[in-house]
């Protein structure tokens, strides 16, 4: 008998336990249906959201659509899967990718502002739960949002030229963040965010895909803000390029032209193991990208970001000081080693770059003018002159250069500045004064910029915005200054896509 009510009272404070903790459970309507999260550090967390159907089976290398209404409460507390793409020897992810994850101070009608995270990752690697919302929402009141896109031949595999029902491919990753940026519109007001005050955000293939977003007619009036890290238009290509980006993909099948076909029913693994071999080493950092289709994205991006047509947000945008670093090591020769690394990197337009750091070596040892040369080409000279078009057009930019070594030779490396945006921890908890005050600055500016449109904060001196005659920007180093730049590396006869196959 006693065992019995012993049980009878386990059972009861279960039953309580679950109730209470289904209770805490916040629990949000979207346009398709009932979704739980959970709570996290105080925060309400909804993760693996999906914005648009699995594009599996007959929607391979077509446009996201709408997902189907649920019936029951969606649970949102497990990140959705990574779109596919290759880790070391494997393969791993799935197609059906196309989830976010969103992080609210709360559910209520507060209308906070929103930030947008798109990853990097060459356009082939990566996911939105690489980065964590915390940093904005926890102490920011900031709603965060991290996405998936598809990556890879999925995401930016031109077939327009093959089928019409394909016009769009080559830009499915483009129209990943459309589709999400517009579930975010039509449902982000009910987790407290207001979708007037929206920021899309971006490093590395993030920044550039952003930017394909931005200068695509579709994303207009979809978000008000944009942060630019280390990444333009240059990711942006010509057909020609795209159609022999293709055509390397299906030689290495060997499969001729008419094999294209194929593609659209083969397992997503033998295409992913195909392309690991086509864009291993430093290839795969340009292989892929969207392309001038005419559909999606239909002039050239500087034409569009200098037109009426381009809508009136406002922009961060900067590079950091050694960016290439994290791809050149000093053991490398440009001299030796340029047939093969700068080719895989640029394609055709390989001699203007080779040429360029010969030009450089005058001053420069061979791994100085290396690291110089491919920063300029890869990264600078295009986020600089975006930045020129936009400021030509009467928008507002604020540009920047992180110059912060930690003590190291060349030590801006590409991704560097990451980290001290993104800040988890406690502040006060960083023992290095440098380290820590270069967080309180550039996290400040960034939080700034996204609630108020403007990265001015106390702790940093006055940032004007760029213009064209002074060239000022912020310099963020062991002391944050403003500089003001004495010329822009303007190359002219490089084109505006960095990877091109003629």
């Amino acid at each position: 008998m006693l065992s019995k009510i012993r049980f009878a009272v386990l059972l009861l404070i279960i039953c309580t336990a679950c109730k209470a903790s289904a209770q805490n459970s916040p629990v949000v309507k979207t346009d398709k249906g009932y979704i739980r999260g959970v709570i996290e550090d105080q925060i309400q967390v909804f993760k693996g959201v999906p914005y648009a159907a699995p594009p599996v089976g007959t929607l391979r290398f077509m446009p996201p659509i709408g997902h189907a209404l649920w019936a029951d409460t969606l649970s949102a507390i497990k990140f959705g899967s990574v779109a596919t793409q290759t880790s070391g020897n494997k393969i791993i992810g799935s197609e059906d990718c196309l989830s976010l994850n969103l992080y609210t101070p709360k559910a209520d009608n507060h209308k906070r502002a929103v930030v947008v995270w798109v990853h990097g990752g060459s356009m082939t690697n990566g996911s939105g739960k690489g980065m964590n919302g915390h940093a904005f929402a926890d102490n920011d009141d900031i709603v965060t949002i991290t996405i998936n896109y598809r990556l890879g031949a999925f995401g930016f595999l031109y077939l327009g030229d093959v089928d019409k029902r394909y016009a769009e491919s080559g830009n499915c990753g483009v129209l990943d963040v459309i589709a999400a940026l517009k579930w975010i519109n039509k449902n982000i007001a009910a987790f407290g965010g207001d979708p007037k005050r929206l920021t899309l955000m971006g490093e590395s293939a993030g920044a550039k895909l952003i930017s394909a977003v931005l200068v695509s007619p579709q994303s207009k009036g979809l978000f008000s803000q944009y942060i630019a890290e280390s990444g333009s238009v240059q990711c942006i290509r010509d057909t020609v390029t795209a159609k022999n980006e293709r055509l390397r993909i299906l030689h290495q099948m060997n499969l001729g032209q008419p094999g294209v076909k194929k593609l659209l029913t083969m397992p997503a693994d033998s295409i992913m193991k195909i392309q690991g071999i086509v864009c291993e080493g430093i290839g795969g950092n340009s292989f892929f990208g969207p392309v001038y289709d005419g559909e999606v994205i239909k002039e050239d991006g500087y034409k569009y970001a200098a037109s009426a047509n381009l809508p009136r947000i406002k922009a961060l945008i900067g590079t950091n000081e050694y960016e290439a670093a994290l791809f050149f090591n000093p053991n490398e020769d440009l001299d030796r080693d340029n047939k093969v690394y700068l080719k895989a990197l640029f394609g055709d337009e390989y001699p203007i770059i080779y040429a360029g750091y010969h030009q450089q070596l005058k001053t420069d040892s061979p791994y100085a003018a290396g690291v110089k040369v491919l920063t300029q080409y890869m990264y600078q000279m295009h986020s600089y002159r975006f930045a020129k078009i936009l400021a030509q057009n009467n928008i507002p930019v604020w540009l920047y250069r992180f110059k912060y070594d930690d003590g190291k030779p060349f030590g801006a490396k590409h991704a560097q500045e990451l980290q001290y945006i993104w800040n988890t921890r406690d502040v006060n908890s960083i023992t290095d004064s440098a380290k820590k005050q270069l967080t309180i600055n550039m996290h400040g500016a960034w939080v700034a910029f996204i609630k108020t449109g403007n990265p001015n904060i106390a702790t940093l001196p006055q940032w004007p915005g760029y213009n064209n005659n002074t060239r000022q920007i912020m310099a963020f180093d062991t002391t944050d200054k403003v500089i003001g730049l004495k010329e822009v590396y303007n190359d002219t006869s490089f084109p505006s896509q960095v990877f091109m196959l003629k």
